[in-house]
């Protein structure tokens, strides 16, 4: 199976909980506004947070560049410091592109803990 973990992070928040997602699957997380192109996967683990109530613009336009065929399907997972409506947007994003989410979500509110860390490495362990 093939995976990837790509986020959009400001304050690191969400990149610590990429790359603990990221070591559970044996996989370098890639911050997607270094992101050079899209290779298909069979699961895409995709984060980011919310800012002034929307996505970053790196994180937006990554998702328009996503295909049906990129992603046999996505988990979400986001922090912040306000809501999960992220979560929300992230899996529009990946709708319009036809790829399919899984209900269940990672979210952390703040910056997480160790014990959130290794919740995390639980949770991507669910979809691999």
């Amino acid at each position: 199976m093939s995976v990837a973990v790509r986020y959009y992070s400001r304050s690191g928040n969400t990149k610590a909980i990429a790359e603990a997602i990221a070591a559970k699957a044996g996989v370098t997380a890639v911050s997607v506004d270094t992101l050079k192109e899209n290779e298909p996967v069979d699961v895409l683990f995709i984060g980011g947070a919310l800012y002034a109530y929307g996505l970053d613009t790196h994180l937006s336009d990554y998702l328009k560049t996503l295909k049906k065929e990129d992603a046999g399907k996505a988990v979400i997972f986001s922090t912040s410091w306000l809501s999960k409506h992220a979560v929300d947007l992230i899996r529009k994003g990946l709708s319009d592109a036809g790829i399919p989410a899984a209900e269940e979500v990672f979210y952390v509110r703040g910056k997480p803990s160790e014990a959130q860390l290794k919740e995390a490495a639980a949770f991507a362990e669910k979809f691999l």
